[in-house]
């Protein structure tokens, strides 16, 4: 993971914004502070089977982790240098539905982008769905879903994209070729087809906060 923001730290910054790195609990640097969410949910399948594991997500999409990112926000906003009314959350896989879930909560949040949310979840749990058309629907700022064709599952991103008000902020799907050969490298292209979104996230940023 820390190798991941290194990565993806200088698309930002030479641009820029100032590029903010969170670790939820259990993760990278706060290892020390919790198991991780993956731990925990390995550990509760194991114990009461798939069924199980998923409901735990859902509640914990809700609760500890989502006040994670919340946490995050508010440091954020209150470091020296930070413009609060130019905010923008980005996520990836489980950290995509996060993104959306905590733009539906903070309303400084001026744009959103994901990249593979829900891709492994989406068709498991009618719950789920529910849980993120609804933050979709509710979220006050522009909402960018990106997704390669040989992801898990695409679906999310097109559902998603249909959720918003009328005269409301623009929900927009990208839905790239594959990129490499498998569902995980699909699952993955915010890593592997960098020269291929860049373009398009930063586009799109600009216009939902334009200078």
């Amino acid at each position: 993971m820390t190798e991941a923001a290194a990565r993806l730290a200088p698309l930002f910054t030479r641009r820029g914004y100032a590029f903010f790195y969170p670790f939820r609990r259990g993760q990278g640097p706060s290892a020390d502070g919790a198991p991780s969410l993956q731990q925990v949910l390995a550990r509760e399948e194991r114990a009461h089977g798939t069924q199980a594991r998923q409901r735990l997500q859902e509640m914990l999409l809700q609760t500890e982790q989502l006040e994670d990112v919340l946490a995050a926000l508010a440091v954020l906003e209150e470091m020296p240098g930070i413009d609060r009314s130019r905010l923008v959350l980005v996520g990836h896989s489980f950290g995509g539905q996060l993104t959306i879930l905590a733009a539906a909560h903070d309303r400084t949040v001026r744009a959103a982008v994901t990249f593979g949310a829900a891709a492994e979840s989406w068709s498991r749990s009618a719950d789920l769905r529910s849980i993120l058309r609804e933050a979709a629907h509710r979220a006050r700022c522009p909402i960018l879903l990106v997704q390669w064709s040989n992801d898990f599952d695409t679906e999310p991103s097109i559902a998603l994209s249909k959720e918003h008000r009328p005269g409301g902020p623009v929900r927009v799907a990208i839905l790239y070729p594959p990129v490499g050969s498998s569902r995980e490298e699909g699952h993955n292209g915010l890593y592997l087809a960098v020269t291929e979104w860049e373009p398009d996230v930063f586009r799109f940023l600009a216009e939902a906060i334009p200078p």
